[in-house]
């Protein structure tokens, strides 16, 4: 028996519920194996493949390792690891859930401190002042120091946080912190405030695929299954039916129905696929030209004859 697709999902929190939710929208079901606290599980669904429920930092490592074939995960946690991304793994789908963003923030009494070019002048005026470097603390080490090289600004040293990093200036033990917020609240209360250009990376859950894993055509098909199933899930949802009873189109209305066409819609037997925002106005348009009545309505998947998302995984897989 082959060995199955290796698919590792967050094991509690918000984002495991994020997670299933978005799984369950896929008509895939999320089934826990030895009871509510065990760490494997099966997608009902979907054969071949085996769910392990890691914690999202487990989920980046397994991926980076080539112990998991896909994992939902951050894209902070991914771009955190050693290596170039593009080498270890391929973010196959941002999944619109799992928000935060990676943020330079100082205290709010430096009242003259808005951007990173202010932020170098403060580092020089500590080290003529104090001797020692300004300290940041971050748990975000290499995405902090890529940041600061792209801004110049070179007169600094990391302090690892172990816990909250945004006490750490309240706490005397660093001059500003690099961290994940969503809302900006813990930040707030903690007197601390966003550089206007400080925000290094706006981060989400996303699907990843990993390029150290052992791929075989088995498991190539069944991810292939899962991917066609989320694609044509989104393309549903960005998209809406238009439909009308069968009869002689004229030339205006084929007019209406061109310019729809030109605009992103699609031909269907006596209707239009098109995008979400625009079927209202579709519909009034076809109707004003005479045709009619006009139905609209949400398809719960579309289905496409390419997959782009399983066509590039391919395409690097066959590179590597």
């Amino acid at each position: 028996m082959d060995a199955p697709l290796i698919i590792a999902v967050p094991s509690k929190g918000r984002l495991k519920e994020q997670v299933e939710a978005w799984l369950a929208d896929c008509a895939l079901k999320l089934e826990a194996e030895g009871g509510a606290r065990g760490y494997m599980a099966s997608l009902k669904g979907l054969e071949g493949a085996q769910v392990r429920l890691l914690s999202a930092g487990d989920i980046a490592e397994a991926i980076d390792a080539g112990e998991a074939h896909l994992g939902v995960t951050g894209e902070d946690l991914m771009r955190e690891r050693p290596g170039d991304l593009a080498a270890r793994a391929l973010l196959l789908r941002p999944l619109g859930f799992g928000r935060a963003d990676l943020v330079v923030a100082t205290p709010k009494s430096w009242l003259d401190v808005e951007t990173m070019g202010d932020l170098e002048e403060v580092a020089h005026d500590i080290l003529a002042r104090t001797g020692r470097r300004m300290r940041v603390a971050t748990k975000y080490i290499l995405q902090t120091r890529a940041f600061f090289a792209r801004h110049g600004l070179v007169d600094y040293r990391i302090v690892e946080s172990g816990g909250a990093t945004e006490g750490a200036p309240a706490a005397g033990a660093a001059e500003l912190v690099v961290d994940i917020t969503t809302t900006g609240a813990t930040l707030e209360a903690n007197g601390l405030k966003v550089l206007d250009d400080g925000v290094i990376l706006r981060s989400q859950a996303h699907l990843a695929a990993s390029l150290r894993a052992d791929w075989t055509d088995a498991h190539l098909q069944v991810t292939e299954t899962l991917l066609r199933r989320v694609e044509a899930r989104a393309n549903a949802r960005a998209s809406a039916t238009l439909t009308w009873p069968e009869v002689e189109i004229g030339p205006a209305v084929q007019g209406v129905i061109d310019g729809l066409m030109s605009s992103g819609a699609s031909r269907r037997p006596n209707g239009l696929l098109a995008p979400a925002g625009v079927v209202a106005e579709a519909g009034q348009a076809l109707s004003a030209a005479g045709l009619g009545p006009i139905t609209a309505a949400q398809p719960d998947f579309v289905f496409e004859t390419a997959s782009p998302g399983m066509d590039l995984l391919r395409s690097i897989l066959a590179k590597n």
